[in-house]
């Protein structure tokens, strides 16, 4: 048999980190089985569902690098085939019409709850033998077994049992004739071949009744395996305040997709001390059954620490992409300046995020500079008019503009006046960058280039100039 796994967002709102890691893990088992990943929109809560949302989770999909091999399918596309099977069933009287009323069913539920009782459905119309009130549009309902238990056999849980009597009679279709969650799930899983469920355990309670309409329906009972939640760090329930964005917002803050799926896979599971995982040795050495049973914590720190290792060996010309967007964002016009992957490989020490980076990048592209005034008036003083002046005749004239020659051209001048690197190096920074923090002083140079280095050296010049001594 294929092993086929789904990831199945409801599009009620943005694509969080919760669901990408539920995204993850069944990508990683079809995968790792070289079986198909299917992706699905559920779209039925008409009332919430927005196209934004749908939008949000293709977009996020799309920059994780989750591809799908299937879809994306919408429930609302396939309400002919859900009424298909609910007509199939009351035909076979595996389902029912239900007339209680709304009073009715809430009387039945205070009464219940003021015995102490779990509120459910009393199967009032299950067996009913007089003829149906006319005025009310009825429900439709499963058939639950009345006894017997339901083993579910979780691959992270292990084995779960539910007893039948615990369970009411689940609508399947409202009033109106649409179908509700439980059902449209079993019938999207069963028409296709899903054979792994993997989902957050808020769905564990579900299990049981789709379970059961599965078997009603003859048809092949997957695998299931439940992921816990992940929790703050503070062991509340993931929110905003810790983390609980939609994953374009990492996007636009500037983690790589590559840190976040990383993080994300140890969220729960590990693989001895490994930290560091490449795609391909997640879907080599992941594995269900070693994905922890109890929630994990999220902790943005090392997501951080993980973001700047990717961003320290990743390949520069595909970090150029991601530093190119966060320029856009920032409104830095980048085409005329120095390359991005020589940036990358200039700054990758000295950022944590893309978005960092661009904004440490800013100098190079812009004019004129914003500038320090602490560092002008620490670092372009009278004292260091001259040998600041000396230098850029030399850059002026330099053939060969490279980070050596621009170093040696530097040290030279050094020896000329008896100063050490600092006391040049740092007066340099501050007329080419308009700050004291750069990437080492030649590169810094070189990368802005000969024209717009010299010309920022004689404004620097100017200043000293212009101020009283």
């Amino acid at each position: 048999m294929i092993v086929r796994t789904r990831f199945a967002p409801s599009p009620t709102g943005y694509l969080h980190i919760g669901g990408v890691r539920t995204a993850l893990f069944s990508w990683l088992y079809a995968r790792q089985y070289q079986g198909q990943f299917i992706l699905r929109i559920e779209d039925t809560d008409r009332e919430r569902s927005t196209q934004e949302s749908v939008n949000a989770i293709l977009e996020g999909m799309a920059w994780l690098g989750l591809q799908y091999d299937e879809g994306p399918f919408y429930q609302t596309q396939r309400f002919d085939r859900y009424q298909q099977v609910i007509e199939q069933l009351l035909a076979e009287g595996k389902a029912y019409y239900c007339y209680c009323s709304k009073e009715r069913l809430e009387k039945l539920r205070a009464e219940q709850m003021t015995r102490k009782e779990k509120p459910r459905y009393d199967g009032h119309c299950r067996y009913l033998t007089s003829p149906p009130p006319g005025d009310i549009k009825p429900v439709v309902r499963f058939k639950n077994p009345a006894d017997g238990k339901v083993i579910v056999h979780d691959l992270i849980k292990g084995l779960v049992t539910f007893n039948n009597k615990e369970l009411d009679d689940l609508i399947i279709a409202r009033a109106d004739g649409t179908p509700t969650y439980n059902f449209t799930v079993v019938v999207d899983d069963w028409d296709m071949r899903i054979t792994q469920v993997i989902r957050g355990d808020d769905h564990l309670n579900n299990t049981p009744r789709q379970i059961n309409i599965l078997e009603a329906l003859g048809a092949h009972i997957p695998q299931y395996a439940h992921v816990p939640m992940i929790l703050g760090s503070d062991g509340q329930r993931l929110s905003k305040r810790h983390g609980a964005v939609s994953v374009m917002s990492y996007k636009e803050e500037g983690y790589l997709p590559d840190a976040l799926l990383n993080y994300l896979v140890r969220l729960g599971w590990s693989h001895g001390d490994q930290e560091i995982f490449s795609r391909q040795q997640m879907i080599e050495l992941f594995d269900l059954k070693a994905v922890q049973s109890s929630p994990s914590a999220f902790n943005p720190e090392k997501l951080l620490w993980l973001n700047q290792h990717y961003i320290k060996t990743g390949h520069p010309d595909e970090l150029a992409t991601h530093l190119r967007f966060q320029c856009d964002q920032l409104g830095i016009d980048t085409q005329h300046g120095p390359a991005l992957a020589a940036l990358v490989t200039a700054q990758a020490e000295r950022a944590k995020t893309l978005k960092e980076m661009a904004q440490n990048s800013r100098f190079f592209f812009e004019d004129p500079l914003e500038m320090d005034e602490q560092a002008i008036t620490k670092h372009l003083n009278a004292t260091i008019f001259e040998p600041l002046t000396n230098l850029c005749e030399r850059l002026e004239k330099l053939n060969e503009w490279t980070a050596p020659t621009i170093h040696a051209t530097i040290q030279a001048l050094c020896e000329q006046y008896a100063l050490k690197l600092g006391k040049i190096a740092q007066p340099l920074r501050v007329a080419v960058t308009g700050g004291t923090v750069s990437p080492p002083i030649d590169i810094t140079v070189y990368l802005i280039g000969q024209t717009r280095s010299v010309e920022r050296i004689k404004q620097a010049l100017a200043l000293i100039r212009s101020r009283p001594t």
